[in-house]
């Protein structure tokens, strides 16, 4: 059986990268997955993507897509009403939505403070927007939630890189910690996943204009190469699935090795 039969996950970013590959990977195990991005369209190819494989249509594995911006609260609300009316109670949570801009607070290209509250809006109050807004259907469920933290829940990489996207990744750390201590006694799970260097659409223009910064990773990265989304798969299904019943609180560090070093 697979793993994540009867499940329906939500996952958010869901229209490229990380994102995408989860929600895949997901609807492989089994579950019925709702593709969230505010790339409308990108989700939609998501979801099209799943409901065109036939080995995840033999699992019972389906999807749906909708648009939606993650820092504005009363859309998250209703996304969260128009799912639980049209599809049914989510289970399990995916918070990967996020932006990043390689813009420290003496840098001279664009606004330090516009780049601040841009990122945080979405790497932190929006996986603050989304799991409020899913609360009451994964306490009803006992359900999973599944953040995606960073290296950078934990250090900032000393190449040129935002401290907002620092300070959000150590957020979202911090909140899957206290959200777990919280949700234990409803039965509620709640993790992070820690990627390191992957090679997504976020950093396409990183990786193809600046090699150095490229270098300075693997030469910090014992497995020697970067991640892939797809890196990223068997981790959140270990999270989503009743394998890891007894886990909470914790950060998986999908990082190659980086913070072994």
């Amino acid at each position: 059986m697979a793993l994540l039969q009867n499940h329906i996950a939500v996952v958010t970013g869901a229209g490229s990268g990380i994102g995408r590959a989860i929600a895949i990977g997901f609807a492989r195990e089994g579950a019925h997955v709702v593709a969230l991005d505010i790339d409308g369209a990108a989700a939609a190819e998501t979801a099209e993507g799943i409901r065109a494989e036939q080995t995840i249509r033999a699992e019972g594995g389906g999807a749906a897509s909708f648009t939606l911006d993650v820092s504005r609260r009363d859309d998250c609300d209703a996304i969260a009403k128009r799912i639980a009316d049209e599809i049914g109670e989510v289970s399990i949570l995916v918070n990967n939505a996020g932006i990043v801009r390689r813009n420290g607070m003496l840098g001279a290209d664009g606004d330090v403070v516009k780049d601040w509250d841009d990122i945080i809006a979405v790497n932190l109050d929006g996986v603050f927007n989304v799991t409020h807004a899913f609360l009451p259907a994964l306490r009803a469920t006992k359900g999973r939630i599944i953040n995606i933290g960073s290296i950078q829940s934990f250090v900032h990489v000393r190449t040129p890189s935002s401290p907002a996207y620092t300070a959000s990744k150590h957020g979202v750390l911090g909140f899957t910690r206290a959200l777990a201590a919280e949700l234990g006694k409803e039965g509620v799970r709640v993790n992070a996943i820690g990627p390191g260097f992957i090679a997504t659409p976020l950093n396409a223009s990183t990786r193809a204009n600046n090699p150095e910064l490229v270098k300075t990773f693997m030469d910090h990265t014992p497995l020697g190469r970067p991640g892939t989304a797809d890196d990223m798969v068997g981790p959140a299904v270990f999270l989503a699935s009743d394998m890891s019943a007894y886990v909470t609180g914790a950060i998986i560090m999908a990082d190659g090795g980086y913070r072994a070093i």
